[in-house]
């Protein structure tokens, strides 16, 4: 059993004792605290406090639903229940109903064991690191004041994913129109999760003249890995091959996350997804684009061809927000597939990723594999190095940054070293021994031979300390 609680939100896996899963006992705690917060950050006079609370198809999200919807009501907060629904679509949901703040019930691409609470603020954003904390003090002081009977909040159930759609199609940047007369056919992996209820919606309302679906009942029973990697969607490609179609889609469990297939069964490539669409952001009128540290190079690229200047962030989608939010980015995101467009809401959204990346399909007149190749090619290693405990990961990265002391060096998180046709970005895990090394560079094999030497540069230190 694993219970991991963070700033950005509390994930575990279900079962287990108390403190060592996502147990009943812990889920009350933490939806305490987080509602204690959120009525904290509140002047409420008068007005009765209302939160929405979403989530994904798991199977243990009816439980897991019942007793933090309860909890709230036991605070004497009204919750608005969107039920199935996907973590952007609670965003906008935040945001449009006036609430005082949100919670999205998804372990987002972890497996079928795990589920989580994500809190949102009142502006249907993940919360600050200050923010964070103050939820976790509040969780581990279990000082909590509930609410008499006679002041108990209610619970009502919404569907606002009709909402949601609207929302995108009323874009400028959406062409709906373009979309139905291309006449495009799709096929779309929505592992058995609110995907399947989501994209073949947004699909219908764009007017694509054919969408097939694989595992689309959203029962929680995934078909396989959930997190959408080429190797996870060997189906999908295989399908979109079979049907002749122009190309695939493939979310995960929460539909934040978007990865495309070409329509000859290979893979457009997750790092690509933010790139493609910001390159026909950014070709109509320029802007500035925001991605995180780890992510590709090629949306510098791009966003520098367009006359744009680029920002990197540390890993995290708090940070990304903050990073848009200072440049006044037209959109930004992260290389995982996760596209952030300001003109729609501060988070990553593959539905609005969907429906800008057709527009830009349909109107370019390419295929896919054309639309990749006139992109600037870059191809990523990942890599892990598991070291002794008690190991000092902080003096490798010093060491590591002064060999390299003649390069662009950017230290916010962890280590990247800017070299003038790749980089590598090392990263230690707050929990664990562990440094993650990921290098990019023109081909995998110099980006793997980069990440290997890194990694034996390390082993060569901590072998000699």
């Amino acid at each position: 059993m694993t219970l991991i609680p963070s700033i950005s939100g509390i994930r575990g896996t279900i079962g287990g004792r108390s403190g060592e899963g996502l147990t009943p006992l812990d889920l009350v705690k933490f939806t305490a605290a987080f509602g204690t917060w959120a009525l904290n950050q509140e002047n409420i006079s008068g007005a009765r406090p209302v939160m929405v609370v979403g989530r994904d198809a798991r199977v243990s999200g009816t439980l897991v639903d019942s007793i933090v919807c309860s909890t709230l009501n036991a605070l004497g907060i009204d919750v608005i229940n969107a039920g199935l629904a996907t973590t952007p679509t609670v965003e906008l949901a935040v945001t449009c109903s006036s609430a005082i703040a949100g919670i999205i019930l998804t372990a987002s691409h972890n497996p079928a064991q795990w589920n989580a609470l994500k809190l949102l603020d009142r502006n249907g954003e993940f919360l600050s690191d200050r923010d964070g904390k103050q939820v976790l003090a509040l969780a581990a002081a279990q000082e909590f004041e509930f609410a008499p009977a006679d002041q108990l909040g209610t619970s009502v159930v919404k569907d606002f994913l009709p909402y949601h759609i609207r929302k995108v199609l009323d874009l400028p940047e959406v062409d709906r129109e373009a979309i139905a007369v291309a006449g495009i056919s799709v096929v779309v992996d929505s592992v058995n999760s609110v995907g399947g209820l989501a994209v073949p919606a947004l699909l219908e309302a764009l007017g694509v003249r054919q969408v097939v679906s694989l595992n689309g009942v959203p029962d929680g029973k995934f078909a396989h890995n959930p997190e959408p990697l080429p190797e996870n969607l060997t189906e999908l490609a295989g399908a979109v091959v079979e049907n002749k179609a122009d190309l695939g889609i493939a979310v995960d469990p929460d539909v934040d996350r978007l990865a495309l297939v070409n329509q000859d069964g290979t893979f457009f490539g997750e790092e690509y997804t933010l790139v493609a669409v910001a390159d026909y952001l950014l070709s109509g009128k320029g802007g500035n684009t925001v991605s995180n540290l780890s992510s590709s190079r090629a949306l510098r690229v791009i966003t520098e061809k367009h006359g744009g200047t680029y920002r990197a962030t540390p890993v995290g989608e708090v940070n990304v927000v903050a990073g848009m939010k200072e440049t006044g980015a037209l959109i930004g995101g992260e290389g995982n597939g996760g596209i952030i467009f300001p003109a729609l809401h501060y988070g990553r959204d593959a539905l609005v990723g969907i429906a800008l990346f057709l527009t830009h399909f349909v109107q370019c007149g390419k295929t896919m594999t054309g639309i990749k190749n006139e992109l600037p090619f870059f191809e990523m290693a990942k890599k892990r190095i598991e070291l002794p405990a008690g190991s000092e990961i902080d003096r490798v990265f010093t060491v590591i940054a002064q060999k390299y002391d003649s390069y662009p060096r950017i230290t916010s998180d962890g280590l990247k070293i800017e070299f003038p046709e790749s980089w590598v970005h090392l990263r230690k895990s707050n929990t664990e021994p562990i440094i993650r090394v990921y290098s990019e560079a023109h081909s995998f094999e110099e980006a793997d031979r980069l990440g290997n030497q890194i990694v034996q540069e390390i082993r060569d230190f901590v072998k000699n300390c």
